[in-house]
């Protein structure tokens, strides 16, 4: 609690300094007024702070970057003895800085506020009341009250785009080969026992014949090859700027969700590791939503380099028809790691997320990759309002 004594202190000294030198009833009465005024005062925070309840809710729990969410505010007290308009100190979606507003007091009334807040950034926000200020009329005595179980977790999830389609490696078997697969009687991998429904021409007869049983073959699928997204976890590049960084994070995001929203469509076996603080490999089989969670919870917190994510990735490239890499950074070793990679057989396409697309720096890395067969896209951060 905080208390301003010094004025009503001055006072009060002042009255009864006077009182006693001229024994004056009236100065005695107002010396005793304003200690009585001060007392009100103080009963008057303590009262509505002891009786305060606090509520808040937030419209939705989950919403996409850009979306707008409402969250209802209540306060209550009990207190009759007239204090200040109550200040409330709310939490942002932006996950940084603060927000205060203050309410009309309406003594012994619930008191409720619906306001909208934008989901700015990607990811996973704690918004709702922080903390509720109670003053009193005239400001000498301040209470700040951190009420329980009023804070809101709410998911910021990423927007998507349409990708322009992946192309895989010469030699992709093809769904045909997938189709025509149970139906090569050429190159049976093992035998069953028969099921309802098996066609009559995978019974293997002279084996039912020696067991006793209908046998059938059983035939090898040919694999299709794989898509595998790599996106760059470390701490994307500084900017000097909070916001501009963190839009860079939110494209990077996007653009992740966006080629893995769209490769799940297809008939291609999908992979997406992510590192950092929880490490997680993510394949279609689990699902475009937990993608979108473990993206939204992403916290670009991996200390190892890019290149040597790079580097490890290229060593179980055999299933991989098509890799899609995601960054904001571009040097040397990285381009090289690229290269490397797009020779040992998959088709490799780069997202560069980046201002600046023509960055004079940048440029030569661009076209060494380029001429090297890398295809090459741009994704523009998209400026947070």
């Amino acid at each position: 609690m905080k208390v301003h004594l010094t004025i009503p202190a001055a006072v009060f000294l002042c009255l009864m300094t006077a009182a006693l030198s001229t024994g004056s009833p009236l100065l005695f009465l107002l010396a005793f007024l304003t200690v009585l005024t001060v007392t009100m005062c103080l009963a008057g925070v303590m009262w509505a702070s002891a009786t305060m309840h606090v509520s808040s809710e937030t419209s939705e729990d989950t919403v996409y970057r850009g979306d707008d969410v409402f969250i209802l505010l209540r306060v209550q007290h009990r207190g009759w003895i007239p204090i200040a308009p109550v200040l409330l100190e709310l939490g942002t979606t932006t996950g940084e800085g603060r927000r205060e507003i203050r309410l009309k007091n309406l003594p012994g009334r619930a008191q409720s506020l619906r306001m909208s807040m934008h989901a700015s950034h990607v990811g996973i926000f704690s918004s709702g009341i922080r903390s509720c200020t109670v003053e009193d009329l005239l400001g000498i005595f301040q209470r700040k009250i951190v009420p329980a179980d009023t804070q809101c977790s709410l998911t910021v999830l990423p927007q998507i785009f349409e990708t322009e389609p992946l192309t895989m490696a010469p030699g992709d078997p093809g769904s045909e080969m997938m189709s025509r697969a149970t139906e090569d009687l050429n190159a049976p991998s093992d035998t069953r026992s028969y099921q309802p429904g098996d066609a009559m021409k995978k019974i293997h007869w002279k084996l039912s014949l020696r067991k006793g049983e209908l046998m059938v073959r059983k035939y090898e699928e040919p694999v299709l090859q794989e898509v595998l997204i790599l996106m760059d976890c470390s701490q994307p590049p500084a900017l000097g700027h909070s916001e501009a960084e963190a839009d860079l994070r939110d494209a990077l995001l996007e653009t992740a969700a966006s080629l893995f929203s769209d490769q799940a469509k297809t008939e291609h076996t999908v992979r997406m590791p992510l590192s950092g603080r929880n490490p997680v490999d993510l394949d279609d089989r689990m699902g475009v939503p937990i993608a979108f969670d473990a993206l939204t919870r992403l916290d670009f917190s991996s200390t190892d380099r890019f290149e040597q994510a790079l580097m490890m990735e290229s060593r179980r490239l055999g299933k991989v028809g098509c890799i899609a890499i995601i960054t904001a950074r571009l040097n040397g070793t990285i381009v090289e790691m690229m290269i490397r990679m797009h020779r040992m057989g998959p088709n490799l396409r780069l997202y560069l997320i980046t201002f600046v697309p023509d960055d004079p720096e940048i440029m030569p890395l661009i076209g060494r990759l380029r001429h090297a067969g890398v295809d090459v896209a741009y994704v523009k951060p998209e400026i947070s309002t």
